[in-house]
């Protein structure tokens, strides 16, 4: 894999883990608003819960592996990695609010009110992100060079 291949991984597995993160912390633990799964009562979901946030962490340190091997070679491509971070980030906001909280039906992002305004903001954030994303994937791009 290229030098810019890579720098696309390691952004992407950034990214999908600061989306879990965030969701994983700001939603299911301080709003309590949801948990991964919530079809089966509070123990199950916070066993999903739990299993979601490990999942993110091992995209975050795998990434961020990547990302520390291409620092070592000097062979990171910095707008990669951003372009890699925004898809990342924005492809699992809009497969979570799309594909896990519509087609499967984990969860819902909030419980007893119009759903509406928060799906919205939900994949709209996400579509941008991965918009974002696409732009920097664009155009040309220099690694960092050795000192």
């Amino acid at each position: 894999m290229t030098a810019t291949g890579r720098s696309v991984l390691a952004g992407v597995l950034i990214g999908v883990g600061v989306a879990a993160f965030l969701d994983e912390t700001v939603f299911h633990q301080l709003l309590h608003w949801h948990h991964f799964y919530d079809g089966a009562g509070l123990e199950t979901g916070l066993v999903s819960d739990g299993l979601f946030h490990a999942g993110g962490w091992i995209a975050i340190v795998v990434g961020l592996f990547l990302f520390a091997d291409l620092q070592r070679r000097h062979l990171t491509v910095p707008k990669r990695v951003w372009a890699g971070g925004l898809l990342g980030w924005g492809v699992f906001q809009v497969y979570d609010g799309l594909f896990q909280h519509k087609v499967l039906g984990l969860h819902q992002i909030r419980y007893e009110v119009d759903l509406l305004p928060y799906d919205l903001a939900w994949n709209i954030s996400g579509a941008l992100g991965a918009v974002l994303g696409l732009v920097l994937l664009t155009g040309r791009a220099r690694r960092v060079d050795a000192p």
